[in-house]
């Protein structure tokens, strides 16, 4: 088939699926689906007609940080084992409390949840993988390379069947579901901040004062807008500091470093598992706290805490 050939075929399938008598047909579910839901189909160009399910729940994103450094300090026969290791222990992890896990791609992990009690497994499936993550992975490397980052989101998530149906043994590798919804979108970007070193600075002015009786300076860090709110006007064009023994000032600036918590969770999964397990030490100890974290398409409360589970704890 030459280029022309494709060309056209392509844009045959393409206006064939997008026109106006093509047919999604979306079921609502309470159950996660796999790829062998007959209510999920790839798209038929002869009927006309795709078949898609809905569920309302949590989805937990989990991978390695520092992933692309680490593949530069470490042998490719331990960096094979170190992936290795992460992803079959946060497989197992994932379905501990009945997850469903529905991606492994890479560093990255993607575990779904029935509907039913979605909070509480979710947040307890990213507290045990934290808890693996903190107690039993990095243990088994050295250098305290092994640090996750998880992110949790809920809301509807859509799954559709994509790819093509090939003979022969390329014929798994096309198939897949697809999960389409802003939780995994929200969780995905949760999972990118997570658990990493953070800084932002700040202008402030360096106030110089002199003291005339000891002979001495002395100086003091301020922020630029309490300094500049200090100043008094006068009849003249100088603003005076109210300090008699102000002297001198220069510009300055103040960083503040900080790592943000390995679990970041928005505010509906947060409340969602309060009310759900209102008991839970996490919830009653006030683990979760409220972060200085952003992403784009959400503007709710971010919720994030270093939550683990004391049986993973060295002896």
């Amino acid at each position: 088939m030459g280029l022309e050939d494709l060309r056209d075929s392509l844009s045959e399938e393409i206006k064939g699926i997008t026109s106006s008598d093509f047919t999604v047909v979306i079921t609502e579910t309470d159950v996660v689906p796999n790829i062998d839901d007959p209510d999920i189909t790839y798209p038929n160009l002869v009927t006309k007609r795709q078949k898609c399910k809905l569920i309302d729940t949590c989805v937990l994103y989990i991978d390695i940080r520092r992933s692309t450094d680490l593949s530069f300090s470490h042998r490719r026969s331990t960096l094979t084992k170190l992936y290795s290791s992460f992803a079959r222990a946060m497989a197992r992890c994932g379905g501990y409390y009945g997850g469903k896990v529905r991606s492994i791609i890479g560093d990255r992990v993607m575990v779904i949840f029935d509907k039913e009690d979605c909070f509480i497994k979710a947040v307890d499936t990213a507290i045990i993988m934290n808890s693996v993550s903190k107690y039993l992975l990095d243990k088994h490397f050295a250098h305290d390379d092994i640090k996750c980052g998880l992110g949790l989101d809920y809301g509807k998530m859509l799954a559709s069947k994509a790819g093509i149906i090939k003979k022969g043994t390329e014929n798994t590798a096309y198939k897949s579901i697809v999960w389409l919804g802003r939780p995994a979108n929200i969780a995905s970007k949760l999972t990118d901040r997570a658990n990493r070193a953070m800084s932002t600075t700040t202008p402030t002015v360096m106030e110089g004062h002199y003291y005339r009786a000891l002979k001495e300076w002395g100086w003091y860090e301020v922020d630029t807008g309490d300094f500049v709110d200090k100043l008094e006007e006068t009849y003249t064009p100088v603003l005076r500091h109210p300090d008699e023994n102000f002297a001198s000032f220069f510009r300055s600036s103040r960083t503040t470093r900080w790592t943000v918590k390995p679990i970041l969770m928005t505010e509906p999964v947060f409340e969602g598992y309060k009310r759900a397990k209102p008991k839970a030490a996490s919830v009653t100890n006030g683990w979760w706290k409220p972060q200085n974290v952003h992403v784009p398409g959400y503007s709710g409360k971010i919720y994030g805490g270093d939550v683990h589970f004391t049986a993973f704890e060295e002896d």
